[in-house]
C-alpha cells in the first residue's frame, strides 16, 4: 500500500514538471524573449541540429495567388528546442534569395532545456530586401548558424497569407530609396533681413 502511494506521488510529480518545463524556459529567457507566443504545428519545415530541434519553419507570403514583389521583406517563423548544452542562433542567411536575415536582438539566445517560439503572429525574424518574386508554395534555402552546434540548410517553404496564415501580419515596408530622399531635411538657409526691415542711421541734423 505505501508502495503504490510512493508511486503515484512520482508519477503526479514527473507530470508538473513536465508542465512545468515551457513556463521555465519563458522565465529563464526573459520577460522581453521572444518566447512569448504559441502556435500549432505547420507544414514549414524541421530539422535537428545535434541537440537542437528546429521546427514548422516558414515564411510568410503575400494573399493567395499573389507574389512577394523583389525589394520587399518577408516573415520567417520558426520553433527551437534545446535539450543539450546552451548555444546561441548567431546568424541566418538565405543566399539568392535576400540581402539579409534580422534576428531579435541580432542573436537568440538558447540556454539548455531551453524553447525558444519565434513563431508570430508578428513577424521577429525577417528576410530583407528579396532578390527575387516569390509566391505560395515555391521554397527558399536559409542557412542557420549556431555557435556551438555549427550550421544547418533547410528548405523553407512560402506559405500564402490565408486561411490559418491570415491572422499573421507581414513585416512593414522597407522605406523606398525616394522615400528615403524624401524623408530627409535639408537645413533651411539662414533668414536674410529684407531691406525694409533694415534700419539705416538718420542723416545728422545740418547746423
Amino acid at each position: 500500500m505505501i508502495r503504490s502511494r510512493r508511486v503515484g506521488t512520482l508519477l503526479r510529480r514527473m507530470l508538473i514538471v513536465a508542465a512545468a518545463i515551457p513556463l521555465l524556459a519563458g522565465c529563464e529567457a526573459g520577460a522581453n524573449a521572444p518566447t512569448l507566443n504559441w502556435h500549432p504545428p505547420t507544414d514549414g519545415a524541421q530539422t535537428t541540429l545535434g541537440s537542437i530541434v528546429i521546427s514548422n519553419v516558414f515564411i510568410l507570403g503575400a494573399p493567395l495567388n499573389g507574389t512577394l514583389a523583389a525589394g520587399h521583406s518577408a516573415g520567417l517563423f520558426f520553433a527551437m528546442v534545446n535539450t543539450g548544452p546552451g548555444d546561441r542562433l548567431v546568424s541566418i542567411t538565405a543566399p539568392g534569395a535576400a540581402q539579409s536575415v534580422t534576428l531579435p536582438r541580432g542573436t537568440v539566445g538558447l540556454a539548455s532545456q531551453q524553447s525558444v517560439l519565434l513563431t508570430g503572429p508578428r513577424p521577429q525574424a525577417i528576410l530583407n530586401d528579396l532578390t527575387r518574386s516569390s509566391g505560395g508554395g515555391s521554397f527558399i534555402r536559409v542557412i542557420m548558424t549556431f555557435q556551438n552546434a555549427g550550421s544547418v540548410t533547410l528548405s523553407v517553404p512560402v506559405m500564402p497569407r490565408a486561411q490559418y496564415y491570415s491572422t499573421f501580419s507581414p513585416p512593414p515596408p522597407s522605406p523606398s530609396p525616394a522615400g528615403k530622399k524624401a524623408g530627409r531635411h535639408s537645413p533651411s538657409p539662414s533668414a536674410s533681413p529684407s531691406p525694409a526691415a533694415t534700419s539705416s542711421p538718420s542723416p545728422s541734423p545740418s547746423p
